[in-house]
């Protein structure tokens, strides 16, 4: 049996996201399996322009984020994003410290806006050559209190009134489940 996939660039327009019609492809409802499926090379696309990303840490770091990857952990029902990590004090440090952080993060959908938001990050992993392994713990710390404020309900997909309802039926998004290459969203009436 073939699948039948619509395009679903709305998708990624869910969150204002434009996508091309090369990577349009990427993205489609599934008629037969009532789910929407986002590919994780549309969530890079779309993710990337919102770096760098600056963040104020206690009133006394500036953190920039930079250059993200991301990928997927299916077995965990979580997607990664690798960032490149600088803190800056000139007060506490002589220079700046560049680190790798690896966040992860639930999804959930937030009825009241319609979006598929982030939900609980964390800091999985801190790789640093600038400081000694001793103060990992701080810098995880440091990533944790940055991924809360700036990962904490991100609306990745806001979806349209209209795509959420046929032929007199509303529906709303239910199971988010996070695969090898892509996210996928099950939709089911009201």
């Amino acid at each position: 049996m073939k699948r039948a996939l619509i395009p679903a660039a709305a998708l990624l327009a869910l969150s204002g996201l434009a996508v091309s019609p090369a990577r349009a492809a990427d993205t489609g409802y599934n008629i037969w399996t009532s789910e929407y499926t986002v590919s994780r090379q549309q969530l890079q696309s779309a993710i990337a322009p919102q770096f760098p990303r600056k963040l104020r840490y206690m009133d006394i770091f500036d953190v920039t984020f930079s250059n993200p990857r991301l990928g997927m952990l299916p077995a965990e029902n979580r997607m990664n994003t690798v960032v490149d990590a600088q803190i800056a004090n000139p007060l506490l440090l002589q220079r700046p410290v560049n680190a790798v952080l690896t966040l992860s993060s639930a999804f959930k959908y937030d009825p009241a806006t319609r979006s598929l938001r982030l939900d609980a990050p964390k800091v999985d992993k801190v790789d640093s050559t600038d400081l000694p392994p001793q103060y990992a713990q701080q810098l995880t710390a440091l990533g944790n209190a940055a991924a809360d404020q700036f990962l904490r309900d991100y609306a990745l997909y806001t979806f349209k009134p209209e795509q959420l309802q046929m032929n007199g039926k509303t529906f709303e998004p239910g199971k988010i489940t996070v695969e090898k290459d892509a996210v996928k969203v099950d939709i089911q009436e009201k």
